[in-house]
Order: structure tokens, then C-alpha cells, then sequence
């Protein structure tokens, strides 16, 4: 096993100019636009740090939507769970749950105000066509052998200079990570320094001043009248009137206690899909039985789309290390499948990225069958529910990544009803409070939201020559792979995908240049 600073390096391919592709949102056949790039294998802090600057995977294929261009704008959004109360709606939802599994209660009223996708990126993914075209054409086995080899020699420079090993890369995790496919070991990942176990989630937030002096005046009220003391207790130790009026926390609305003559039974499972645990494989049909008939009664795909071999590309490849350093969560950092088993069978999965700093919701898929009872929202809810227990344990995770939120598309306006959410500005990527961004969005589709005109993007390229690449078996920063190049294009490419990346990952993971 390698150790948690031997963990090998991502390893991606871009691809330059833009893709141009049919729109998922707005059906329009060449209106949107992004830059893209294919993963070998990316470090799961590569990919916060990607998506904190806008990009998104799906599967292997990393895209980044050309935001003032592209017809419907995507703007990443996450919302912050710690402080995250559930609506009236999202109660209703939990309700009509509670009420199913314990008395077999079935609504039938009508959901269309209900979103029912929790995080469907519409826009590549439907777009299976790149997707297999880029599998076929970034020939892994061969570039992992070719990694191989180079890092072969690098590890025998090492023996001679050990004062420069920590400018090599480990071929072991190389090997494990571009060949085999096995995980690496665990990387140990930095943390701030734990004050305590967060917010106290079982209890309420702050109370009202209004309901602050209804006890006061409950309190004087009793003074004036002991007898209506309990048990001769002093009125300070009663528990207030006012309890029945505050706001549940969504763990007591989602883990509500059921009688023991339950009709039905609800499981969540979470299950790392990349490198599939043994529980994945052993679940895997059931699932994709239930992504083919979601796929094809949901978004009316023919029948022979929704293949395994789609289902595979899509939903559970992943270019993510699996990572479990123990100042994480207990499951690991990496790409997991959440399964929600009804009575002993598979009803819907959640796609879901442990990050660093979040759980990134992917997808979600259901069996039509249960339509009824809001998946889209209920899983959506769950995971913010997850995202609060991975925090009791990791401090620095504390956001839950809902993908895009497109305001131009109607459907996917919802995401702006899980707050607080803040949309990340598409030109400084700084986080900003939704309620700050939706009048821009209310004049124009694109907007920067920060207000500051003097901001810049602080984890900008600045040193470009910085960059590492990997080209003819050779690792090199791109100082010194330009002064071997003669195409005049090749430093345009190079400088774009260094600013679409940033500083930090463009020092980190290698640019392979074929």
C-alpha cells in the first residue's frame, strides 16, 4: 500500500476550443457551450478545488459551461446544511414519507409542483454519444503504461537524489491508480482545527423575541400562582409552553419514530460504486433495472438507450481516488451510490461525490412506481441530512453541492428553495447569498455577481510555467515542455486550460499532452 503522501497525482486530458452540443434545458441544438476534459483519475481535492471554479463531472468527463456564451448559464450553487430549515413544502414531502411507511398511506394529488430530479444535469447528460467517444479515444491502459515506465525512471533518480523526492511521483500509485484500477491509499487530507463537534443539531435555532417574552410573561404569571407549579419545581425548571411551537430540526422530521406494526420498512445504504465495493456489484442489476425503467417512463428514452453499458459510463465510472484519511469521514472521500431499500428492494439511488469540504449530489434516479412520494426531494433532503452527520465527524465538511441552478429553466428554479444556498460568481469564484444574485438573474441570464469591480479571480494562473505536463513519458513543468514545441497553438491551448483550472490545480495534476 502507498501511503497517504505517496497518493499519485490526477491525470487529465483537455481538450481545446469548446464542445458544442444540444441543450438539454432549452432544446436548443448548438446552444450550449463548455470546455471540457477527460480524467484519467483525479484526487478528490483536485475536484472540489475544479468545482469551486465552476466545473462538473459526469462520469470521467469534466466540463466547465462557457458561462457568457452558452444559452442557459449554469451556475454552480450549494446550499449550507448547518443552518438549513426545511420549508413547509419539504415537511409535506417528509410527512407524506412518515405516513406511507407507517400506515401504507399512498397521495395521489398532484406533484408537478414537486420537482422530481434532484440534480439532473440535462446538458451532457444526454450527450452519451462524447461521453463513449472520449472513453474509446483516451486509451487509459496505454497511457498507464506509459506513466508506468516514465515514473519507473523517476523512482531510480530518486535512489540517487533522496533530497529530491518529494519533486517525484510514486510509480506504485501511479500503477495501482492508471492500471490496475485498484485504489491508491489515502491521502491525508489538511483540517482546521476542531473547536468541537459543530452546532448542536438537536436543538432549535435561536428563539424569536416574540416567543422570548411569551415566556416571560408565562414565568411571572406562575410566580404569581404557585400552585401551578409541577411538583413544587421552581417555574425556571418546567419545560416551556412554547416548545410545541418551535421549529423540528430535520433529523426529527426524517427519523421519526415509527410503531412497531410499521407497513413498511426504509433503508438508506451507502455504497462506494468507484472502485466498486463488493456491495455495489452485488446490487448492481437491481440498479440499473431501476435507472432504465426511470430513464424510459421519466425522460421517455427508447428502450435500447438506457444500456448497461450507459449506466456504467455514466452514473458509476468515476475518475475519483478512493480516499480514507482518519481525519475523514468513516466512509472515505470518493464516489458512492446512496440506496434507498423499500421492504427489502432498491426504490432509488443517489449519486453522490464526497469532497473535502461537501457532499456533491450527481443524480438521482427512481422506479416510476413510487413516484408519489417526491423522491427528487426527499433524497435531496436526506443527503443535506448526511452532509450534517459527515460535519459531526469531518469539521470542514459542511456544504451540500446541488450541481447547477439554471434560472432561465423554469424546472430547475427549484434548487433556490433549499436554503441558505449561495451561486458561485462565474468571473471572481467567490461565493455569494442567492438572495444577493436573483435580481441580476431576474435582468440578464448572465451576471457577475460580485459587486466589487476591482475583484479579480485570486486562484488565477499566474505562473504558467508552473504547469506540470506529461508528455513522451516524460514529467515536466511547462517551462520547460514549451521550449520544445513548434506548433504556435500548442501555448494557447495550454494557457486556456491553465486559467480554466487555476493555479493550484495546474501545479497539481498533470496536463497529458499526446
Amino acid at each position: 500500500m502507498a501511503s497517504w503522501n505517496a497518493l499519485s497525482p490526477s491525470v487529465v486530458e483537455y481538450f481545446e476550443g469548446e464542445d458544442f452540443y444540444r441543450c438539454g434545458y432549452c432544446k436548443n441544438e448548438a446552444g450550449s457551450r463548455s470546455h471540457g476534459m477527460w480524467a484519467h483519475s483525479m484526487t478528490v481535492q483536485d475536484y472540489q478545488d475544479l468545482i469551486d471554479r465552476g466545473w462538473r463531472r459526469s462520469g470521467k468527463y469534466v466540463y466547465k459551461p462557457v458561462m457568457n456564451q452558452t444559452c442557459c448559464p449554469q451556475y454552480t450553487i450549494r446550499c449550507r446544511p448547518l443552518q438549513f430549515q426545511p420549508t413547509k413544502s419539504h415537511k409535506k414531502v417528509l410527512k407524506k414519507m412518515l405516513k406511507f411507511l407507517a400506515k401504507g398511506e399512498i397521495s395521489r394529488g398532484n406533484f408537478e409542483d414537486e420537482p422530481m430530479d434532484s440534480t439532473v444535469e440535462d446538458a451532457v447528460a444526454g450527450d452519451f454519444a462524447l461521453i463513449n467517444k472520449l472513453d474509446i479515444k483516451c486509451d487509459l491502459k496505454t497511457l498507464g503504461d506509459d506513466l508506468k515506465e516514465t515514473l519507473e525512471k523517476e523512482e531510480k533518480k530518486k535512489n540517487l537524489k533522496k533530497e529530491e523526492s518529494n519533486e517525484l511521483i510514486h510509480s506504485q500509485a501511479i500503477e495501482e491508480k492508471l492500471g490496475s484500477g485498484e485504489p491508491s491509499h489515502s491521502v491525508k487530507v489538511p483540517t482546521v482545527p476542531k473547536p468541537g463537534k459543530g452546532a448542536d443539531l438537536s436543538k432549535p435555532p435561536c428563539r424569536k423575541a416574540k416567543e422570548i417574552r411569551k415566556e416571560r410573561k408565562r414565568l411571572k404569571l406562575m410566580q404569581q400562582n404557585p400552585a401551578g407549579e409541577a411538583q413544587g419545581q421552581p417555574p425556571s425548571l418546567l419545560p416551556p409552553k412554547a416548545k410545541s411551537n418551535q421549529p423540528r430540526s430535520l433529523e426529527d422530521l426524517i427519523f421519526e419514530s415509527l410503531p412497531g406494526n410499521a407497513s413498511h420498512k426504509l433503508e438508506v445504504r451507502v455504497v462506494r460504486s468507484s472502485p466498486p465495493s463488493s456491495q455495489f456489484k452485488a446490487t448492481f442489476q437491481e440498479s440499473y433495472q431501476v435507472y432504465k425503467r426511470y430513464q424510459m417512463i421519466i425522460h421517455k428514452d427508447p428502450p435500447d438507450r438506457p444500456t448497461v453499458s450507459q449506466f456504467t459510463r455514466f452514473l458509476c465510472s468515476s475518475p475519483l481516488e478512493a480516499e480514507t484519511p482518519p481525519s475523514g469521514p468513516e466512509c472515505g472521500y470518493g464516489s458512492f451510490h446512496q440506496q434507498y431499500w423499500l421492504d427489502g428492494k432498491i426504490i432509488a439511488v443517489g449519486v453522490i461525490d464526497i469532497l473535502p469540504n461537501c457532499v456533491s449530489s450527481v443524480y438521482l434516479f427512481y422506479d416510476p412506481d413510487y413516484s408519489f412520494l417526491s423522491l427528487g426531494v426527499y433524497s435531496a433532503l436526506r443527503e443535506i441530512a448526511f452532509t450534517r452527520q459527515l460535519h459531526e465527524r469531518t469539521s470542514q465538511l459542511s456544504y451540500y453541492y446541488m450541481g447547477f441552478y439554471i434560472h432561465s429553466c423554469p424546472k430547475m428554479k427549484y434548487k433556490a428553495q433549499y436554503r441558505p444556498s449561495d451561486l458561485l460568481c462565474p468571473e471572481t469564484y467567490v461565493w455569494v447569498p442567492i438572495e444577493q444574485c436573483l435580481p441580476s438573474l431576474e435582468n440578464s441570464k448572465y451576471s457577475r455577481f460580485n459587486q466589487d469591480p476591482a475583484a479579480v479571480d485570486e486562484g488565477r494562473s499566474k505562473e504558467p510555467d508552473r504547469l506540470q505536463v506529461f508528455h513522451k513519458k516524460a514529467i515536466m513543468p511547462y517551462g520547460v515542455y514549451k521550449k520544445h514545441q513548434k506548433d504556435p497553438s500548442e501555448e494557447a491551448v495550454v494557457l486556456q486550460y491553465a486559467s480554466l483550472v487555476g493555479q493550484a490545480c495546474s501545479e497539481r495534476m498533470l496536463l497529458f499532452r499526446n
